[in-house]
């Protein structure tokens, strides 16, 4: 399958042309590999990450973000992560309900799709999904995965620059900070600033920045109001792009989430699912065992 280069506007039928590439990559339908296979990565478009815990006003900023750069006339593709359900393995995809303000925009391709179950917010999929939009033209990728806090470092291996959002109510919590978020923002942002109490978190924040050996800049927005989104969009641009330094850590991290994707892929979790349901209900179930018996019996 040919992939558009895409023009701004977006024409109809580049829509469809993306549409029906990132499905057939996201549920490895046939034509997949061969689309990955083919893509032409030479581009120059932004992928910008954005994390941060649940209620920090991701999905706000995004469509703060996506409202400036449409003034500026840019392409802009939006994938925005929502957790897959560990029980009945499905997804609410509710950032589609959070943008709608954007869905007929003619410059902006808005995806919606799930974690299949990781931990740290992306999976394999996600990966060869960016990848496939990199390849259309697009001027920004922004990439808004789902709040799951510290545990979500996996960002750091996608995006050229990662947004950690937060709010004042973290206060908190700043020093547990150090451990996780601290490693992997690019830039901090304290949303929902008109709070009380945002000041006074975001120079705690400064303070923890400021023992670093790259500054790291923190800035403040509210979002719903557009507030400080130009001067978050200015420190966007005025970011650069990870050293060359970082790009073989960055191309292992996808490699190795990729090469486990193809590792796993034979296992089906809802027939596994089935059978550790049946499995338990005995007497002497003991979880290790049954795992070695089923990856023994898949093998």
């Amino acid at each position: 399958m040919h992939l558009p280069r895409i023009q701004n506007p977006i024409q109809p039928e580049d829509y469809k042309k993306i549409a029906r590439a990132l499905t057939l990559v996201e549920n490895d339908l046939d034509g997949a590999e061969d689309i990955l296979h083919h893509l032409n990565l030479n581009s120059s478009a932004a992928i910008i990450g954005i994390t941060g815990p649940p209620g920090a006003g991701k999905s706000t900023l995004v469509n703060a973000l996506i409202n400036s750069l449409s003034e500026e006339n840019k392409l802009i593709a939006v994938l925005a992560v929502d957790p897959t359900s560990p029980f009945n393995l499905g997804s609410l995809l509710g950032d589609r309900i959070r943008m709608m303000e954007q869905f007929n925009k003619p410059n902006v391709y808005i995806r919606s799709v799930a974690t299949r179950g990781s931990l740290g917010g992306l999976s394999a999929k996600i990966i060869e999904m960016v990848d496939v939009l990199r390849s259309c033209g697009f001027d920004y990728i922004i990439v808004e995965t789902v709040g799951v806090g510290q545990s979500e470092v996996e960002i750091v291996g996608l995006a050229d620059i990662t947004i950690v959002v937060m709010v004042p109510e973290s206060g908190d919590e700043i020093q547990s900070i150090k451990s996780g978020l601290m490693e992997i923002a690019d830039i901090f942002v304290v949303n929902k600033a008109d709070r009380e109490g945002a000041d006074t978190f975001a120079n705690n924040l400064k303070k923890l920045v400021h023992q670093k050996a790259t500054e790291i800049p923190v800035l403040k927005t509210i979002a719903d109001k557009s507030e400080g989104i130009s001067e978050l969009l200015l420190a966007i641009k005025n970011y650069s792009r990870k050293a060359l330094s970082l790009k073989p850590f960055l191309l292992t991290e996808k490699a190795w989430r990729l090469i486990q994707q193809k590792k796993m892929q034979h296992i089906d979790k809802k027939k596994l699912q089935q059978n550790i349901a049946e499995a338990s209900e005995l007497k002497n179930f003991n979880l290790y065992r049954f795992v070695n018996n089923y990856i023994e019996s898949d093998l």
